[in-house]
C-alpha cells in the first residue's frame, strides 16, 4: 500500500507491517489518524474530546492558577506513586505463581523531560519477569512523534527483559517500527506466548478500542488454546464486556487517569470513558475476568495532578 507523505524508509516499514497486521487494519488506522489530525470534533461517540479543544487547556490552567493549585498539581504530577496488586487467576499454570508484572501506562513522555527522569528513578530496582505498557505515549494527540521514540529510548534499559506495549488513542502506528527496534513488542490485535518451567502464559493486545476503535478481539485470539490462561493489554478498560466474555482471565488498562483531578478523596470529575465509574482506576472485576485500569504515570491536557497521584503498578500472579 502506497502511503502518502512519507519517506522511503518509513514506506519500508509501513510496507513491512502491513504484511504483519494487514491492509484492512493499516489503512483504517492511517486514515482514522489523518481525519483524527484534521478535526477538533468526532461524529458519534466521544464526540467532544477535551483533548482537541485547545481553548479549554488555558481555561483550566488559569482557573487552577486563580485557584492556587497549579503549583501544587504540577508538583503532583512528579510525584509517581508505587502501586502493589496481588491477582489471583484460577486458570494461572503454578509456573508462573509468583511471576510479577510491572504496568505502566498513559506516559505521556514528551510533556517535559522531568516526567521522563522521575519515571526512570521510580522504576530503577523493581524487581519483574514482564513490563507492559498500555498506550499513549505522546502528549498530545497529533503532531511529531520522534521526542517520544527519544525519551523511550532513555526509559527502555529500566524495563526488563520483555517489555510488550499497545497503543492508545494519543499515538500514531507509525511509532510502531521505532518502537519495535529498542525492543518494546507492540501488540497490534496479537498475541504472545510466554513460557516458563515448561509451561506458558498468553498475552493479547488490541489496538486503541477508545477512539479509533481498530480493536479486533478475534484476531488477538488468533490460534490461542482454549481453556489458556490469558492476558489482555487493552489501553482502555472500555471492551471489559466482551473482554470477559472472550474468556481473558486478566485485562489491564489505562486511558482514564483516574480522573486526574479530581475532588478530595479522588471522585473524579471526568473519566472520558464509557466504562462504569468503578472500572475507572484500581482493581475490578466483571464476571470471571479480574481487571486494573491504572491511573497512568503521566498526565493529559495540562501537566497537573490533584487527589490523584500518577502510579507504577506491580501485579503479582498467584493461583486462586
Amino acid at each position: 500500500m502506497k502511503i502518502a507523505n512519507c519517506s522511503a524508509t518509513e514506506q519500508q516499514q509501513l510496507t513491512l507491517l502491513e504484511a504483519r497486521i494487514g491492509r484492512t487494519h493499516l489503512r483504517q488506522r492511517l486514515g482514522l489518524e489523518g481525519e483524527h489530525e484534521a478535526h477538533v470534533f468526532r461524529r458519534g461517540t466521544h464526540f467532544f474530546h477535551l483533548e482537541n479543544w485547545f481553548s479549554v487547556h488555558a481555561v483550566i490552567r488559569g482557573t487552577l492558577t486563580l485557584a492556587g493549585l497549579h503549583g501544587r498539581g504540577r508538583r503532583n504530577a512528579l510525584t509517581i506513586c508505587q502501586q502493589d496488586n496481588e491477582v489471583a487467576l484460577a486458570r494461572l499454570p503454578p509456573a508462573f505463581a509468583g511471576y510479577t508484572v510491572l504496568h505502566l501506562s498513559d506516559l505521556h513522555l514528551d510533556m517535559n523531560a522531568a516526567c521522563v527522569e522521575r519515571l526512570i528513578e521510580r522504576v530503577q530496582g523493581l524487581q519483574h519477569e514482564l513490563c507492559v505498557l498500555t498506550g499513549d505515549f505522546r502528549f498530545r494527540t497529533f503532531g511529531p512523534y520522534q521526542p517520544v521514540l527519544d525519551a523511550l529510548a532513555r526509559l527502555r534499559p529500566h524495563l526488563g527483559t520483555t517489555v510488550l506495549a499497545v497503543l492508545g488513542n494519543h499515538d500514531t502506528i507509525r511509532m510502531v517500527p521505532g518502537m519495535e527496534a529498542l525492543g518494546i513488542r507492540v501488540l497490534l490485535n496479537e498475541s504472545m506466548s510466554i513460557k516458563r518451567g515448561g509451561q506458558a502464559l498468553v498475552v493479547a493486545g488490541i489496538d486503541d478500542a477508545h477512539y479509533f476503535r481498530t480493536h479486533n478481539f478475534h484476531q488477538a485470539l488468533a490460534g490461542v488454546p482454549d481453556g489458556a490462561c490469558t492476558i489482555l493489554l487493552s489501553h482502555t478498560p472500555e471492551p471489559y464486556r466482551h473482554a470477559a466474555h472472550a474468556d481473558f482471565s486478566l485485562m489491564l488498562a489505562g486511558h482514564t487517569h483516574g480522573g486526574q483531578i479530581c475532588l478530595p478523596g479522588g471522585m473524579p470529575i471526568l473519566t472520558d470513558s464509557d466504562a462504569p465509574r468503578a472500572y475507572a482506576r484500581g482493581a475490578w472485576r466483571y464476571h470471571g475476568m479480574v481487571g486494573y485500569t491504572s491511573v497512568g504515570s503521566g498526565a493529559s491536557i495540562v501537566d497537573v495532578r490533584l487527589n490523584c497521584p500518577p502510579e507504577v503498578t506491580l501485579h503479582r500472579l498467584r493461583c486462586a
